[in-house]
């Protein structure tokens, strides 16, 4: 055993036999080496980093989704609300990804637009993971990844899983609150649609705020809040890009602008939202 003289402080440890304790963990030197701007110019590198940036935001979000689907399955609501809370923190951190790019001008872009070719963040399989598990999904969203068949899998098979939302409803209806079955029992292939019976346990629960099911109101909020952020990434993306092109069309095939202002006017969890006005 030894012992630091009086009056020095220990300082970091400066020598490794190999690479660094923290590269072993983080892997930074991949991470910062995976950038190959397609272009001269030096703006290029801000949107790839950020569009980076963002994939790892979506890969976290599907993490901390599925984690709260499996609480709630095994009704272990304090594990699920933790794992949302974590969630609405990443969500903000997501939606602050936009700066870099929220005041590019057209010439800006333009600049370095040619080098996305027909690539479109519609594409993002970490993205369309997340859309499925907010209740956005159809088969035909599976037809872009035909073309890598692992990939092609994975996505197919959450396809065919609960959303977070499916978890919800059924965890509602274990603790008695009368989700109508055809809820209950939908294909949860198809995108989730809302349905009165299901405003009607939202309208109770917050109605009997203080005198009745305050797990479920908690469990409610917690949804509030993703779905407020989720609304506000998408209007985000819609506000970044008509400042950038206006109403050209995107990169990808997609109709640009108008496309995203269909996707901004959509509210996930819809039913907490419509609730609302009748309590």
């Amino acid at each position: 055993m030894t012992s630091t003289p009086p009056g020095n402080t220990p300082g970091p440890h400066l020598e490794f036999t190999g690479s660094t304790p923290y590269e072993d963990y983080v892997r930074a030197s991949v991470l910062s080496h995976l950038q190959q701007p397609l272009s001269d110019d030096p703006g290029e590198m801000s949107f790839l980093v950020t569009t980076q940036v963002m994939e790892l935001w979506f890969t976290l979000l599907v993490h901390e989704w599925q984690t709260a689907g499996r609480a709630l399955r095994g009704d272990d609501l304090p594990a699920a609300l933790a794992a949302l809370k974590r969630s609405g923190y990443e969500l903000e951190s997501l939606n602050a990804s936009w700066k870099p790019l929220a005041h590019l001008t057209p010439t800006q872009f333009n600049r370095y637009r040619s080098a996305l070719g027909d690539a479109s963040g519609f594409q993002s399989a970490a993205y369309r993971r997340l859309e499925f598990l907010l209740g956005e999904r159809t088969p035909a969203m599976l037809v872009p990844y035909r073309g890598v068949p692992a990939v092609h899998a994975e996505l197919e098979k959450a396809l065919h899983e609960p959303s977070l939302y499916d978890e919800v409803l059924r965890w509602l209806a274990r603790r008695g609150h009368a989700i109508p079955e055809a809820v209950r029992e939908r294909d949860v292939s198809e995108r989730y649609t809302a349905d009165p019976g299901v405003e009607a346990v939202w309208q109770r629960i917050y109605a009997a705020e203080g005198e009745g099911d305050e797990e479920a109101l908690r469990l409610g909020e917690a949804l509030t809040e993703i779905g407020e952020l989720v609304w506000r990434w998408r209007n985000d993306h819609l506000v970044a890009t008509r400042r950038a092109m206006g109403a050209k069309p995107g990169t990808g095939g997609s109709s640009g602008v108008a496309w995203l202002e269909k996707r901004a006017a959509k509210s996930v969890f819809p039913e907490l939202w419509t609730a609302r006005s009748h309590v």
